[in-house]
Parts: structure tokens; sequence; C-alpha cells
């Protein structure tokens, strides 16, 4: 082959080898950007699927949040009407603090109730007497009708007690008013559960005619109670009552006589429960009765009980 044929064939050849690399090249760009799309479009796919992932967790746990309270945002009250209506659903609002007052109140006067039974039943307790009785015991008198009346009689309701004479100047018409008043108060409260006597200290002149028209001054219900003077004095002596009358008087003549001034509570058994002093009022005195007689489980014997 001639020199310029040969150079022309090389010419040819390398024009071809120079196209096929542009060829290669140009498929390998164009396979290389292919390939770096597709990467594009997965990472995008992922970057999608986890958008959406965090998009459903935040809701479930906003949603989860949210169940635990239903009430508004602070940061959304804008109204009065809307901060009550949050104040009235909250935890601690007007209702819950009138109810832990009043339950407040009511445990401390149940407590202070309780308290004052217990030491009510304690002076019951330590009153009553072993073996013979330190306050009280069996006596045998006559009431204001003639009729023998004793300390059996005391039996199944209180009583009420009192020493006294019907000349007394002053003291006895006082405290037997107050005694009136007392009584009516018990009965009131209680149904008549009481028994109200009255033992003279003078038994030379409060004979039952004497007691009778004196009594009638102060309460219908009253009982007058005489006896002889070792009645009287054996009687006073049972229930601790200090009496100044002389043992033998004679007829007409005057004197003084000096003694206890004391209510003295018994109960239904014929148990001394409580003294009551002149330092009581009538509603105070009335209350200590009323209170001893509804802490009372035993029967009583009554016309009807209180309610």
């Amino acid at each position: 082959m001639s020199v310029p044929s040969r150079a022309v064939a090389r010419a040819a050849q390398s024009f071809e080898c120079a196209a096929a690399r542009r060829s290669f090249a140009s498929d390998s760009s164009i396979y290389s950007s292919s390939q770096r799309l597709a990467g594009r479009g997965t990472q995008c796919l992922r970057e999608a699927q986890r958008a959406t992932i965090s998009s459903q967790t935040a809701r479930v746990s906003q949603s989860q949040i949210r169940s635990f309270s239903q009430t508004t945002s602070r940061n959304k009250l804008k109204t009065i009407d809307q901060i009550k209506a949050r104040n009235r659903g909250g935890p601690f609002n007007l209702t819950a603090a009138i109810l832990f007052v009043a339950s407040g109140a009511g445990l401390w006067a149940y407590f202070t109730y309780e308290k004052e039974r217990m030491a009510r039943k304690r002076i019951a307790e330590q009153t009553k007497g072993i073996g013979k009785p330190k306050v009280g015991g069996p006596f045998q008198l006559i009431d204001q009708e003639g009729t023998v009346f004793s300390s059996d009689d005391m039996l199944g309701k209180y009583s009420l007690v009192y020493f006294g004479f019907t000349h007394c100047p002053d003291i006895c018409p006082d405290e037997l008013d107050k005694m009136a008043l007392m009584y009516d108060k018990v009965t009131e409260q209680c149904g008549k559960v009481l028994l109200p006597l009255m033992i003279t200290c003078d038994p030379a002149r409060d004979t039952p005619k004497v007691l009778k028209e004196y009594l009638k001054e102060f309460h219908p219900e009253f009982i007058g109670l005489t006896g002889d003077y070792e009645q009287i004095k054996q009687t006073c002596k049972a229930y601790r009552v200090y009496f100044s009358t002389p043992s033998s008087v004679k007829p007409g003549e005057d004197y003084l006589v000096d003694h206890s001034i004391y209510f003295y509570l018994m109960d239904p058994e014929g148990d001394f429960v409580e003294a009551i002093g002149r330092n009581f009022t009538a509603d105070q005195a009335a209350k200590i009765m009323i209170d001893h007689i509804k802490d009372w489980e035993k029967p009583l014997k009554k016309e009807t009980r209180w309610e």
C-alpha cells in the first residue's frame, strides 16, 4: 500500500476510535446521571417517609397528651368567662373548698362531742359506789300526800334531789325556782324521765300538808319528802348533806337551819351521777342532765322516748 493510502487509513481509524470514546463517555455520563438521579430519588423518598412517620408520631403524642387534659390551654384563655370556666373545672375550686371546710367542721364537732361524752362517762363511773354508795343510799320517807316513798321508787328514772326547808327566807325559793326551769327543759327534750324531789331538813315544821302547800307554788310535779328526825338525819348522812336542825324543839319555837346547797343527780339505778351547785344557771344545769340522760343506754320509765 502506498504511503498516502496508509495515512488515510490511520486517520479514519483514529476518527472511529475518537467517536467510540465519545460515545462511551456520553453513555457513561448518561448512566452516571441516571444513577445520581436514582440515588436522589431514593433519598427524597426516604426523607418523605421519615417526615410522614415523624408527623404521625407527633400527632399520636399530642393526642396522648391531650387525653390527660381537655381544658383550654392557659395561653388561649382570652375572656373572663373562659377563665371562670377553667377554674370551675380545676382540682381545687369553691365547691371543693366548701366541702373541705364542712368536713373539717364535722370532724371537729364529732370529736368534741365524743370527748365531752367520755368525760361525762368517767364522772358517772367515778361517782358510783363500790359496795356502799359514796352519795345516796336506801331511805324510806313520806311524801306530801302522806304516802310512803322509798329509794326504790326512784329506780327506772333519773332523779334530781334537793335538800331544803319551807321556812328558808331566800336561798331555797331561788333554788326551787331554778329547779322548776331545769325540770321543764329536761322534760321538753327528753320526756318525763326525771323525778324532782325536795327532802326537808326541818321535819319538825315541814309536815306533808306544809310541803304540799309550799311546793305547789313552784311546780305541780315536785315531790316533797319528810319524816321523823332520825329518818331525815340518816337520809342526809347518806347523801353527804350537812344540816344543823336541832334534834328536839318545842312547838312554835323559832330557829334557823343551815344546810348544804346542791342538786344531786341520780341515775335510774340509784347511783350518784353529779352534784350541781349554785354556780350553774338553769340552762347549764339542764344541759348537764340532758347529756347524761341521752348517754344512758338502758331502759327508762318514761311515757315517750325523745326524738
